[in-house]
This record gives structure tokens, sequence and C-alpha cells, in this order.
């Protein structure tokens, strides 16, 4: 999917290029530490706050529809940022990648698989949310667990399939510059002649295919169908006051996660747009492309760490969440720092996320 972790990566010798220019050579030598920065954040707070995710809603509180979907979700986010380290590697080893083909394949595919899963399964929250406020009784008794669960899976089988063709251009090839540098990059004509102009045509015809297909899949697509739902569900409530005040906070919740989403992507796919459209037409100038090196590095990153800002909303937003996550970790301290007198500890402990499980299905609309 991404021109992954280069902000240019399908053009990395032209970025060799660029930095024959002192200037731009100095911004990008800090943009450079900046990415290697958030990456490496994105993965720490992914990892433990997706985990955290993970832990609570799969094995600590009970199970119901809307865990299903946060744990779907929280399990895309979490795979992604689990890889990331490769992408900090590259990047710190000045864009050479010593993995091999295969890794570079499976690290474009994860990429792609985080962000189709992650959009789809918003559009199946917005999708749940509508159903259930339009049509409550079949809601009711069709809504359970079970159901959620093969929806779900239908998502990630769909992800895999629109996620598939971006690891098939996936390639690896030495720098013009230095034989011993490998670049993982978008090979779209699937060859190394780069002079003759049919193979380039091919190549720039293929990778705006791939660059809109992925805007109109993962972007304009589901948020048609997320915004369509939204404008259902408000009119819908402004007409059912009783309604609107008991689904206050879980609407608040979800419209939160969907709108970072959209947020953080969005200047990813602006981006890629600009780069497809601007080879249509004369020479770029030098200004552009600095705008382009800089703003594309910048849209990368701000994507990525999309993959660990979900969490942290819950915590600030949901408070049964937050004091659930509060309970536990007090829960591993006292087992931590206690001596032997382990038994009375595990019956309050049990008590408490019983107690719990009963006040978060009860809170869940």
């Amino acid at each position: 999917m991404m021109e992954t972790t280069t902000a240019l990566n399908g053009s990395a010798d032209n970025e060799t290029g660029l930095n024959n220019d002192d200037h731009l050579a100095r911004v990008m030598v800090s943009l450079h530490n900046m990415t290697i920065f958030i990456y490496s954040l994105a993965f720490v707070l992914g990892v433990l706050g997706n985990g955290v995710v993970i832990w609570m809603t799969g094995f600590k509180v009970k199970k119901t529809v809307n865990t299903v979907w946060f744990l779907n979700l929280a399990v895309a986010d979490f795979l992604f940022t689990a890889f990331l380290p490769v992408g900090v590697t590259y990047l710190a080893l000045n864009l050479h990648w010593p993995f091999g083909k295969f890794m570079c394949k499976l690290y474009a595919i994860i990429s792609s698989l985080n962000m189709f899963a992650s959009v789809y399964i918003l559009v199946v929250i917005s999708v749940d949310r509508c159903v259930s406020v339009m049509w409550p009784v079949w809601a009711q008794n069709h809504r359970n667990v079970r159901n959620a669960s093969y929806v779900c899976l239908g998502v990630w089988a769909l992800a895999l399939s629109l996620s598939a063709p971006f690891s098939v251009f996936r390639d690896t090839a030495p720098s013009s510059f230095d034989e011993e540098v490998i670049y993982c990059f978008n090979n779209f004509a699937l060859s190394d002649d780069f002079k003759t102009q049919s193979v380039n045509l091919l190549r720039e015809f293929r990778q705006q295919a791939m660059t809109i297909t992925r805007f109109l899949l993962g972007f304009v697509v589901p948020f048609t169908v997320i915004v369509s739902c939204y404008a259902v569900i408000i009119h819908h409530l402004r007409r059912n006051r009783n309604l609107a005040s008991h689904s206050s906070r879980p609407f608040k919740i979800i419209a939160a996660v969907i709108t970072t989403f959209f947020l953080c992507w969005a200047p990813f796919h602006i981006m890629a747009l600009i780069e497809i459209f601007s080879r249509t037409g004369v020479a770029p100038s030098d200004t552009f492309i600095y705008f382009f090196v800089i703003g594309t590095q910048l849209a990368t990153s701000i994507a990525f760490l999309n993959s660990c800002l979900n969490p942290l909303l819950y915590v600030f937003m949901v408070k049964d969440f937050k004091d659930k996550i509060r309970t536990s970790i007090q829960n591993v301290l006292e087992a931590a720092f206690q001596e032997e007198e382990t038994h009375s500890h595990t019956d309050t402990k049990s008590t408490d996320t019983s107690q719990s499980n009963k006040n978060t299905a009860n809170s869940e609309v």
C-alpha cells in the first residue's frame, strides 16, 4: 500500500538528487529524525494501548456487540504498530532494507490491511448504530455477539482482498548510487526497466489506478456511508429526545474515533492524488517538489499515528473504561507487591471484575 516508510519511496533515487540543495537537505534530515520519533512513539503507544484494549475487550469485560467491534479495531491497529519497528529500522538505516523481499511485501500488506480493516469496521459500527436506532426491534432479535463476529470475519476477508494487490507490486532493488543499499518500493511495472517509454507508461497507469482505487474504496465510499448513517441517526434522535439522552455517550465516542480516523488519513490520500496528477502535465517546479516531499512525509506520519490514538480516546472519553483500567492496574500492582496473602485478594478481584462487567453491560446502548 504505502509508499510506506519513505515519503517518496517509489522514487528514492530522486530524493537523493534533491538533497543536492542544502536547504532541502537540512529540512529532510529534520523530517527524517521527526519521522523516526513519530513511528517510535506510535509503536510504543500503539502496542501498549491497543494491547490493553485487546486484553480488556477480549478477556476482562462481558462480551457484547460493541466490544466485538472495538476488539477488532484494536487488533487491526495492534498488528500495524507491532510492525512499525521494521519501518523505523528502514529509516534509521537511511532507506536500506535488510529484511528481504518477503518482508517488504508483508509490511506493505500489513499497512494496507490496517487501513482497510479499520475503515470498514468503522463503517460496520456506523451501520450497526443506524440499524439499532431505526429498527430497534429487529436489532434486538438479530444483534448478538455471534453475528457480530461473523461480520468482522467478513470485514477482514474484504480488507485482505483489497490489500493483496499492494503487496504484489512491492519489490526490492539496489540503489543506482550504491548497490549495497537496498530499497523497498512500489514497482508498478514489475520491471527494472526505467528507460523504455511503454514500460514507464504502464508503471504510471498502474500507479494511478491503484491510488484512485485506494482513495475511493479506502476513503470516499466508507466516508459517504458513515456520514449518511449519522445523518439518519441525528435526524431520528432529534425527534426522540429520550433516545438521544440514552445514546449520547456511545455516540460521542464513536464519532470521535471516526472523525480522528478520517482527519489522520485525509492528508495521506490528498498527497497521493497530488503525486499522480502532478505527473500528467508539465514538469513540476522546485517549489512544488519541496512542498511535496515535506507534505508527503508529514501526511504519512500523521496517518501512521492514528493507529495509537483510539486507546487514548477511550481513556479520556469513557469513564467506565478508564475506571476499569485503573482498577486492573491497581490489582496488578497489589498482586506484585503483596507477599503471600493472595487468596483473599483473588476473591476480591473476582467480585470487582464481575461487578464491573455488569456495569459495562448496562452502559451499552
